[in-house]
């Protein structure tokens, strides 16, 4: 197959960042009806899905099909890579994206995600193998470089495009910074100097202000939210609203961001089952307590609650404590 670079206009040009353990259908589902132009499933290992390892299989399944849905995996061969990804498009999947980002010791030990920046040409053999595979946009989300001394992401982008890749989204540290540090926005525009496709910019991106000077300093095409959709489902509406004049979020408030919070918490237990989906949910109930300033005692009965209606119950009482603690 000849690569292509296939039309894959973000609209409004603010993604929702893949998160390990938090990005999953539930939440993705939730920032899709505030307004996201485009969210992203957890990184799928191509070799532990080709083996359908208990739980792989499952992640590749969260919402394949939704039009604004991108499926990121990761790898080292070229071959578990393609068919990975022929896989994930026969699912229904809209949008391929690769990770070659991922900082974590697992992923880099195993010569994955952000350790392939040290190697550019394996990373192209990569790139090259996933394109080939399948006649679906492919992206590619990395970093500006293994370490300070190999900030390559402009020449890794100008190669990933040559090869038919149709976005680039760039974290704005070396793998060697983790999530240390602040993220260099300014340096994200050498890689969109490289390029003649979409460039977004992500790292420490939390709301509009952030955005904005995102934006002015990489002179990206959009950027990527991660942390801070966490107990705010309506962060990258609110920014799409802001800068880019998309319609506004109705952000909900008193009783609704109660009823707001039980159905995501009842879409998570529907997803896991009781008892995964009573432990998942913790970390995000976490968040929205965090957001609304519940008092600490209240706050461990519902994380430490094992009785997931009994959790229910409790919803609106730790939003309105937070209010009037707030007050």
């Amino acid at each position: 197959m000849t690569p292509t670079q296939h039309d894959i206009a973000l609209d409004p040009p603010v993604a929702l960042a893949p998160l390990a353990g938090i990005t999953d259908l539930p939440f993705r589902n939730l920032v899709s009806r505030f307004g996201a132009g485009l969210v992203v499933s957890e990184m799928i290992a191509s070799g532990e899905f080709l083996s359908a390892r208990p739980g792989t299989r499952e992640k590749a399944e969260l919402g394949a099909e939704v039009e604004n849905t991108a499926v990121q995996i990761a790898g080292r061969e070229p071959g578990a890579m393609a068919e990975a990804a022929r896989q994930v498009a026969d699912m229904g999947a809209r949008v391929i994206d690769i990770n070659m980002g991922c900082p974590a010791k697992k992923v880099t030990g195993g010569l994955s995600g952000s350790a392939l920046m040290r190697d550019p040409d394996h990373a192209l053999r990569l790139i090259e193998a996933v394109v080939g595979a399948v006649d679906l946009p492919v992206t590619l989300k990395t970093r500006l470089g293994w370490d300070d001394d190999r900030r390559n992401a402009p020449d890794l982008a100008r190669r990933a495009e040559a090869a038919g890749v149709g976005r680039v989204v760039i974290h704005g540290r070396t793998r060697c910074q983790f999530y240390k540090g602040r993220a260099d926005w300014a340096a994200i525009r050498a890689v969109k100097a490289a390029v003649s496709i979409p460039v977004i910019a992500n790292g420490d991106i939390v709301d509009t202000a952030t955005a904005r000077d995102a934006l002015a300093q990489s002179r990206a095409d959009g950027v990527m939210i991660g942390r801070g959709a966490q107990g705010r489902p309506w962060a990258l509406a609110e920014v799409a609203h802001d800068i880019h004049g998309a319609r506004a979020p109705d952000i909900p408030q008193g009783e609704a961001l109660c009823d707001m919070i039980s159905d995501h918490y009842n879409a998570m237990l529907r997803f896991y089952g009781a008892d995964l989906g009573l432990r998942v949910a913790r970390k995000h109930l976490g968040w929205y307590m965090d957001r609304a300033g519940t008092p600490a005692p209240l706050r461990r009965e519902v994380l430490t609650c094992r009785e997931a209606a009994k959790v229910t119950r409790l919803i609106p009482l730790m939003i309105h404590h937070g209010e009037r603690v707030a007050a």
